[in-house]
């Protein structure tokens, strides 16, 4: 999946359509002079109904789709015959999709599994016919109900990547570099800030044909709670990720330092996040001889988290790392 090909947040107008307007008519036939009222009941409008979709990892599908709208209902007619409801409108979307009112800003539902299907904009319902009007002291009623109005509005639809890991570190971490090696993706990678400009999705083969889904987001930087440098386009990711994995490179000025801001800046745009699972992995370790390394576990490294050194690179430590990250994702079951 390229940068351009991953959208996660789409502004749409969405119709639904019209009920059908009841029939009046009375009933004529030959040698039945008056038969008696005989209108139909209109259809129903089409629903926008929201269905989530397993295979989906982007919102690209409705990148261009400005306006979404479903099929009026028919008109009834004689002989008590319903009209015909009109045609409901799905949009498929990943899970983890969120819908929001585009004017309240209030959350309205989401989609966390697959097949779930909720109305966005519900059809009008189709009015009576007029044979439903018939009384004792109304014997021929000459009026009906019309269908009911649509339901339209302007909507946000956001994505919030549901993952079984996501990955947390300020740009140039060695991210992106690596999901390349555990998984098929293919994020973009520089030797430059910002390289990953939007979240990337692998899957990680484990052993015995297991898998699990890894998010390369974003890099973080201090003030990202505040919307600077990627700020919440990259916050809202982590929301979704049962397990943090922190990456912070060998040859950093202060390990203990970039982890609190780390943790800080989390905790600021959400304070629930501190109950994940976190696991922090120093990057770049190809580059410590034993001397560095000892010095950097004995005094260098923030308390409370295990840590794990790696190297993308020399792919040194992967599997271990892999084996552990399983063990967190795991622990309940």
């Amino acid at each position: 999946m390229t940068d351009g090909n991953f959208i996660d947040y789409i502004k749409i107008y969405a119709a639904s359509g019209k009920g059908g307007s009841g029939s009046m008519h009375l009933h004529r036939e030959k040698f039945i002079e008056k038969g008696g009222p005989d209108g139909g009941d209109g259809g129903r409008g089409g629903h926008i109904i929201m269905r989530g979709n397993k295979e989906m990892w982007t919102l690209h599908h409705l990148r261009f789709l400005k306006h979404s709208r479903a099929g009026h209902g028919g008109n009834g007619s004689s002989s008590r015959s319903t009209g015909k409801d009109g045609e409901d409108k799905y949009l498929d979307v990943p899970l983890g999709t969120i819908v929001r009112d585009s004017d309240t800003q209030e959350i309205l539902f989401e989609i966390s599994h697959h097949g779930q299907e909720i109305i966005l904009c519900e059809g009008g319902i189709g009015g009576l016919g007029n044979w439903h009007f018939k009384s004792s002291t109304n014997q021929t009623p000459r009026y009906a109900q019309p269908g009911m109005p649509s339901v339209d509005g302007w909507f946000q639809i956001e994505l919030k990547i549901l993952a079984d890991v996501g990955l947390v570190g300020f740009p140039n971490a060695g991210k992106s570099t690596l999901l390349s090696v555990v998984s098929a993706a293919k994020p973009k990678i520089a030797d430059y800030a910002f390289t990953t400009l939007k979240p990337n999705v692998g899957i990680v083969d484990y052993r015995n044909y297991q898998s699990f889904v890894m998010a390369d987001i974003p890099g973080i930087i201090e003030g990202a709670n505040e919307g600077k440098g990627l700020g919440h386009y990259f916050l809202r990711h982590i929301e979704r990720n049962s397990t943090l994995l922190f990456m912070i490179p060998a040859d950093s000025d202060d390990i203990k330092k970039e982890y609190k801001i780390l943790l800080n800046e989390l905790n600021l745009h959400n304070p629930e996040l501190m109950h994940k699972d976190r696991l922090l992995a120093i990057t770049k370790s190809d580059m410590l001889d034993d001397e560095l390394r000892k010095e950097i576990e004995d005094s260098e490294l923030p308390e409370g988290i295990k840590t794990m050194f790696i190297s993308s690179v020399a792919q040194t430590g992967i599997v271990e790392l892999k084996d552990e990250l399983w063990k967190m994702i795991n622990k309940e079951s």
